[in-house]
């Protein structure tokens, strides 16, 4: 038996937050520590846009990249097979490191 729950990242395009948010509800529920985005932004956003400078979003994406070093595994939300250029950056680098992948919607 494990010393404690398996730890799933996951990753994704922000225009999918609700398939997001489902899979992570979904994977507390089964008794998995979720770290996820913590903050959406998408392209039709444009107030967030006023408030997250260039300097914040890579922020952002560096520490995405810190809980994919935290994770036992990486699950990509990809409702119709999507996957977009930040979660191409996301699924190389845990492959980089020897993550297991898994994917939502077949690639």
């Amino acid at each position: 038996m494990p010393d404690r729950p398996e730890i799933v990242c996951i990753c994704g395009s922000t225009r999918f937050v609700d398939e997001m948010r489902a899979a992570n509800r979904d994977l507390t529920f089964a008794g998995v520590i979720v770290v996820a985005p913590g903050v959406f932004l998408r392209a039709e956003d444009h107030e967030a846009d006023e408030f997250i400078t260039n300097e914040q979003k890579t922020a952002l994406g560096a520490l995405h990249l810190r809980k994919i070093d935290l994770a036992d595994r990486v699950l990509v939300v990809n409702p119709g097979g999507y996957i977009g250029e930040s979660t191409s950056r996301e699924i190389a680098y845990a492959r980089a490191t020897g993550k297991p992948i898994s994917f939502t919607d077949p690639v």
